[in-house]
C-alpha cells in the first residue's frame, strides 16, 4: 500500500501544478489586457505545460478565465480577511473592505488590472469578496443594522461601485485612491440605513492591522 500510495500522490500533485500553470497563465493574460482571444496551444506554452493537458483540466477557454477571475478574487478576499479578522460589527466590516480595496491596487496590482478588466457578472460570483459581502448585508439585515429590503440589488449596488472605484483607482495617486474609497463607503452604509453620522465615522476609523 504505501508504494502505491506515493505514485498517486505524486501524480496529483502533478496534475495540480498543471492545472495552476494554467490558471497563472490566463491570470497573465487577463491582467495585461483583458484579451481572452487568444488560443489554447498559446495558453498551454504560457503555461510551459502540454496542449493536450489543457482538456484534462477545462472544459473550454470561457472555464479557464472563469477559475483565472475566481483564482484572483479568492487571493484578494483572503488578503482582505486577514485585516477583519475580530471585526463582527457587519457595517464596520464592509466600510474597512471597501477602503482595503483601494490599498490593493498597490499591494496586488495584478489582481487590480483582472478585476478592471473583468465583467461585473464574474465579480459578483459565487467567489471572493461577494459571498463575504452577502453574509455581511444578511446579517446587517437580521439583526436591524441596515434597513434595506433586498439583499441582492444591496449586493449589485455594492459590486457595482467597487468594480467603477477600480478603473478611477487606476488612475489616481494612493492618497485619492483613499479618500475616494471613505467616501464611497459612508455613501454606501448610508444607503444600507446607517445613520449619516455613523456611517462618516466608519468611514474613516483607522482600519485593522492584519491578523
Amino acid at each position: 500500500m504505501p508504494m502505491s500510495a506515493s505514485p498517486r500522490n505524486r501524480f496529483e500533485r502533478r496534475r495540480a501544478e498543471t492545472r495552476q500553470a494554467l490558471v497563472r497563465a490566463a491570470r497573465q493574460l487577463l491582467a495585461d489586457s483583458g484579451d481572452t482571444s487568444a488560443s489554447i496551444r498559446t495558453i498551454a506554452e504560457l503555461a510551459d505545460v502540454g496542449f493536450g493537458s489543457f482538456y484534462n483540466h477545462f472544459t473550454s477557454k470561457p472555464d479557464l478565465f472563469d477559475a483565472a477571475v475566481a483564482d484572483a478574487l479568492e487571493e484578494f478576499a483572503r488578503a482582505v480577511d486577514k485585516h477583519l479578522y475580530g471585526v463582527d460589527d457587519p457595517a464596520e466590516r464592509l466600510a474597512a473592505a471597501m477602503r482595503l480595496s483601494a490599498r490593493m491596487a498597490s499591494s496586488h496590482p495584478e489582481i487590480m488590472r483582472i478585476l478592471c478588466h473583468s465583467e461585473l457578472g464574474r465579480i459578483c460570483a459565487g467567489c471572493g469578496l461577494a459571498p463575504r459581502a452577502r453574509h455581511d448585508v444578511e446579517q446587517g439585515m437580521t439583526s436591524g443594522r441596515f434597513t434595506v429590503v433586498d439583499p441582492m440589488i444591496a449586493l449589485t449596488v455594492l459590486n457595482g461601485s467597487l468594480l467603477a472605484l477600480l478603473q478611477l483607482w487606476s488612475h489616481q495617486p494612493e492618497a485619492d485612491r483613499d479618500h475616494a474609497a471613505a467616501k464611497m463607503a459612508e455613501t454606501l452604509l448610508h444607503m444600507l440605513g446607517v445613520s449619516a453620522d455613523e456611517a462618516r465615522d466608519l468611514a474613516r476609523r483607522p482600519l485593522p492591522a492584519a491578523a
